[in-house]
């Protein structure tokens, strides 16, 4: 977009590169886009140099440049599998990772040469981001240009001690598994090192003390400021911000984050303002931004991200209200307010100029770009959604937990069965003021069902006690939390719902709190559908499992109260579970122990295996066929109460 115009020009098309060749994704983008819940196709990443006029990108493997006003983009000759490439600052180098093997090439506006880094291990990596950090930190990436393109900052990742897991595809016994590197709690991590890496690829380690920090949580190099490391504990109550310097190997400690019970990653900090650490912490019960140690936002604000800290100040986004999302500036006149309420937003910002990204539940999401007191709407070829939700906002009981309503669009008998439809676990919110969180909900309201999505204590956006509640068990404090929602929406609504007649669904920790729900609750839950649910947290990953219950060793009580398995024998109610084999997030383990338990104690169940599926389900046919089979087994099961 030319900003002082507002006029748009296309810049590639995939459609047109590709033509009529297939998509083929390394093995490392698709994993990338796994870890992401990225189920899109096409151009999806894509890196400019400082001026933001030459960027590159990979498609189907390959790696492709080019400029504002070229005509198509130009495709640079390597290696197939090409993933992650990152144009230097100055436009004239490029990064990227192959398999394992870590690329620069120079002299891209002359005679190219290429330099690499490889071992002969595929356990060993070069450039790429470990599995904890891209599935629970957020941190996509494994390298970081230098500010003056002089060298990279590289991730090496060892997985020779992760244990290995095997992934099958039964529907298809001549193929052999999928070997993947699983760090499950309480086991061995990933060992990661940081090195200093010339454009020859000669390399220089960096020792940020890893023994006492192993989790590397994010790398800055940004312009005019020293080159910045963001690390933490394995028990992440410590978070440590260092600085390096380049050229002298030195490392200082700048500030030690601590917390009783977990230091947050929060997106966007620590980072430099003013030759000052901007950070976020607790301050009385809420998540605010620091300013050396100094309370900067409102106190009301529950920060979610910093999106900018410039010479306008520095732009955050938070929440007062736990389903609305506005973002906010402070700057030495106070702080502003810069999108309306009764909205989710967020941006982009850079240069002065702000993308600025905002929906409701009236509208679709909106994106559009504000520069010099102009904003011009970005055009959207997304289609329409078929179904517009009606959804009633409450605040139940006394904890005023944030439960979202849904009717059938079209009126039909009453009382209608209720379908509880949570997720219901950290690092998510359901209920949100966006129109896109509600789709599938109001889709199976219209099928016949008050559906009800509640975010108990556990999820974000509530302050520090609201998340900290649940350290230690967050099954049952989740759980009583879905129970009160039910009882106040009967409470409500009286004669249009029908108490006797309830399901619960779910997905991931959602399918985890539905199998709970039936399991300690068959008095209130009558049926529930488990999708990829957890049901022994000694499965699950490190960094996710151990900030809210230790590790099996040090804390097995934890493990034992949330455990799906322990509670098998206690079964009444019709339970469908649903599983991806090929999931390497929650593994199909999970679903398989616990039908083997419900077997052994002899309790009747059902279990949908789902052949060549992952922890996403993308496939249209296969998302479709789920939801029309998950509303024949509520109406099968919710008629006898």
């Amino acid at each position: 977009m030319e900003i002082a115009t507002g006029t748009e020009e296309l810049l590639a098309d995939p459609m047109l590169i590709l033509g009529d060749s297939n998509e083929n994704l390394p093995a490392a983008e698709k994993v990338r886009r796994e870890r992401a819940r990225e189920s899109a196709s096409g151009i999806l990443n894509y890196s400019t140099d400082a001026s933001g006029r030459t960027f590159v990108f990979a498609l189907a493997g390959d790696l492709y440049i080019s400029e504002l006003g070229q005509t198509e983009p130009s495709r640079i000759e390597t290696n197939p599998g090409v993933y992650d490439p990152r144009i230097s600052p100055d436009g004239k180098k490029v990064a990227y990772v192959i398999g394992s093997e870590f690329y620069v090439i120079s002299g891209i506006d002359a005679e190219v040469t290429e330099s690499s880094i490889r071992e002969n291990d595929r356990d060993i990596t070069w450039g790429t981001a470990e599995f904890v950090a891209a599935e629970e930190m957020r941190r996509e990436r494994g390298y970081w240009w230098l500010s003056d393109s002089s060298g990279l900052i590289v991730a090496r990742a060892d997985n020779t001690d992760v244990q290995k897991w095997y992934i099958s595809d039964p529907a298809n016994p001549d193929r052999e598994p999928v070997v993947v590197r699983y760090p499950s709690a309480g086991t061995t991590n990933a060992d990661i090192d940081l090195y200093k890496v010339s454009l020859d690829c000669h390399k220089t380690l960096i020792d940020i003390n890893k023994n006492k920090y192993p989790y590397v949580v994010d790398v800055q190099c940004n312009l005019g400021e020293p080159v910045t490391v963001v690390a933490q504990t394995r028990n992440q109550k410590t978070l440590v911000v260092v600085t390096l310097d380049v050229n002298t190997q030195e490392i200082q400690t700048k500030a030690e984050l601590r917390d009783p019970f977990w230091v947050e990653i929060v997106p966007g900090v620590p980072r430099w303002h003013n030759e000052k650490l901007l950070t976020v912490s607790e301050f009385e019960g809420m998540r605010s931004l620091m300013l050396d140690g100094e309370l900067i936002s409102d106190s009301s604000h529950w920060v979610r991200e910093v999106l900018a800290a410039d010479s306008q100040g520095v732009t955050y986004s938070a929440s007062v209200e736990p389903s609305e999302v506005c973002l906010y500036r402070v700057s030495e006149t106070g702080v502003e307010k810069l999108s309306p309420s009764g909205h989710v937003a967020t941006a982009k910002i850079r240069a002065g100029t702000t993308v600025l990204v905002q929906a409701s539940i009236e509208k679709a999401t909106t994106y559009s770009v504000v520069t010099n007191n102009k904003k011009f709407p970005i055009h959207s070829y997304a289609s329409e959604p078929a179904v517009n939700p009606k959804v009633t906002f409450l605040k139940c009981g006394a904890r005023e937990i944030e439960a979202a309503v849904l009717f059938p669009r079209e009126p039909l008998s009453y009382p209608l069965p209720i379908l509880m439809d949570p997720y219901g676990g950290p690092h998510a919110q359901r209920v949100m003021k966006a129109r896109n969180m509600f789709l599938s909900s109001q889709w199976l309201a219209d099928q016949g069902f008050c559906v009800v999505v509640a975010d108990g204590r556990g999820t974000p956006g509530r302050g520090q006690n609201w998340e900290r509640s649940i350290y230690g068990d967050f099954a049952q404090p989740a759980l009583d939390d879905q129970v009160e929602v039910l009882e106040n929406v009967v409470d409500r609504y009286g004669s249009a719902v029908d108490q006797n007649n309830v399901g619960i669904r779910g997905w991931s920790f959602g399918g985890y709190l539905a199998a709970l729900a039936v399991l300690r609750r068959p008095d209130k839950f009558h049926a529930a559908i488990a999708g990829a649910p957890v049901t022994d947290w000694e499965l699950y990953d490190t960094h996710y499992t151990e900030r809210y219950l230790g590790t099996p060793s040090d804390h097995p009580e934890n493990f034992e109260r949330t455990s799906l398995i322990r509670d098998a024998h206690r079964l009444e109610r019709p339970l469908l579970i649903i599983h991806g084999l090929a999931d390497d997030n929650v593994i199909a383990a999970h679903s398989l122990q616990l039908s083997s338990a419900l077997l052994a104690a002899g309790r009747q169940h059902s279990l949908l295996p789902l052949s060549g599926v992952t922890h996403m389900t993308p496939q249209e046919e296969v998302a479709e066929n789920l939801l029309l089979l998950q509303v024949d087994f509520l109406k099968q099961n919710l008629t006898q109460g």
